[in-house]
């Protein structure tokens, strides 16, 4: 039920979303969803031993994305960490391993800090308890919502961008919903609504409906939809305009030159540093700009490489949260290296046509230990392939 709507046009006709207010009672929405859930629930492996580890995980796999992409991570890692004690005792290197291609490390570094208060002050078990879940490193006011809910049947409720999309459709709202105080909001109007018998059931029944009818890309399927009946946005024609987010800044470009780098049967790998982007991963080494495979080579002669070759590997492009990488790729066999290899010197410092990077420790490693061993992001991945 709507109980205020200002809606606001602009002379094209087209609802603005500046200083729109909109409540609603979403009491209507539980029974219609519960029952749709009930015959349309995805079969997820954390779903069907929802154990607090397994819903934490998953749900901390499940941020930035897909759910068919994690399934498999999901079943690897619980094969190999079993328990939280085994993820608060695992080495960082085989860590990082096994969250190679997901992305945002600092996910899976939060995890693993988590798991070790948990086993120094809750003896290795999560806590049944909203609020001590809240103050865990990595845990917020949504997967704190989805363990309480999932795992321990506290009536908690799991907002996220996918909620907010589906619930702010359902009231035709146009409040933008990046904005914290929206979000809070709705976990009030959830809160006061969500079964005291099935808080679980009824978070993922939204989680479901947004990820297989109300969907985020394209026209949302309201023809399969249980509550079409009481969407505002289906009424009045405007789901597609909902929901409201500000535009996303430009990201900043950086222009990087990848060195796949081989002697031996063996490639050039180091670690970045501790703090920034990547910080503390393995990667393919690299300058700064796109040079030339005449710039390459200079800098090479220059350093004292003599018999060496040079073959291009292509462009690519990644795309980070705020950052764009837009990478020319080079694979450069060497024959032979100096004594004192000074593009993995941590001392050495590469300047070309203005442009200069730091080059920390190399070390040279065989495909089969870059497979097994060490952790290169999928910013690399382009590059990583021609290894052989």
């Amino acid at each position: 039920m709507v109980q205020e709507t200002d809606l606001c046009f602009d002379i094209q006709g087209d609802v603005k979303a500046i200083g729109v207010k909109m409540n609603y009672d979403y009491s209507e929405t539980v029974e219609f969803l519960l029952d749709w859930y009930d015959l349309n629930r995805r079969f997820l492996p954390w779903r069907e031993e929802p154990r607090p580890y397994y819903v934490w995980i998953s749900e901390i796999m499940l941020q930035q994305t897909r759910v068919e992409a994690v399934k498999v991570y999901f079943e690897r890692f619980i094969s190999t960490l079993p328990s939280i004690k085994d993820l608060a005792d695992c080495e960082e290197e085989k860590l990082l391993k096994l969250w190679e291609g997901l992305g945002y490390y600092n996910r899976v570094r939060n995890l693993q800090k988590t798991a070790k208060i948990i086993v120094e002050e809750y003896n290795g078990q999560m806590p049944a308890d909203y609020d001590k879940l809240l103050q865990l490193p990595g845990i917020g006011s949504y997967t704190a919502g989805a363990i309480a809910s999932i795992s321990f049947q506290i009536p908690e409720p799991a907002v996220d961008g996918n909620v907010l999309r589906v619930m702010k459709r359902v009231a035709g709202s146009f409040d933008d919903i990046t904005k914290a105080p929206v979000k809070k909001q709705m976990e009030n109007d959830l809160r006061e609504i969500i079964p005291r018998d099935r808080p679980g059931d009824f978070n993922q029944s939204i989680m479901d409906l947004g990820a297989t009818v109300c969907i985020p890309n394209g026209k949302p399927l309201c023809d399969k939809c249980p509550i079409i009946h009481l969407c505002n946005g289906f009424q009045k024609g405007i789901q597609m305009l909902i929901p409201v987010k500000p535009e996303k800044k430009p990201r900043k470009i950086e222009d990087r030159t990848i060195l796949l780098m081989e002697f031996d049967n063996r490639y050039a790998i180091r670690k970045r540093g501790s703090k920034g982007l990547l910080a503390r991963l393995w990667e393919l080494p690299g300058l700064d700009g796109k040079l030339s495979v005449m710039a390459v080579e200079e800098i090479l002669l220059r350093e004292g490489y003599r018999n060496f070759t040079i073959q291009p590997l292509g462009e690519g492009k990644h795309i980070f949260s705020h950052i764009e990488w837009h990478m020319v790729g080079y694979h450069i066999k060497f024959m032979e290296v100096p004594d004192e290899d000074i593009l993995c010197n941590p001392d050495y410092v590469a300047e070309y046509n203005g442009y200069e990077t730091v080059n920390t420790d190399c070390i040279w490693v065989s495909k089969e230990r870059i497979n097994k061993e060490f952790t290169l992001p999928s910013a690399f991945e382009i590059y990583k392939r021609f290894i052989v």
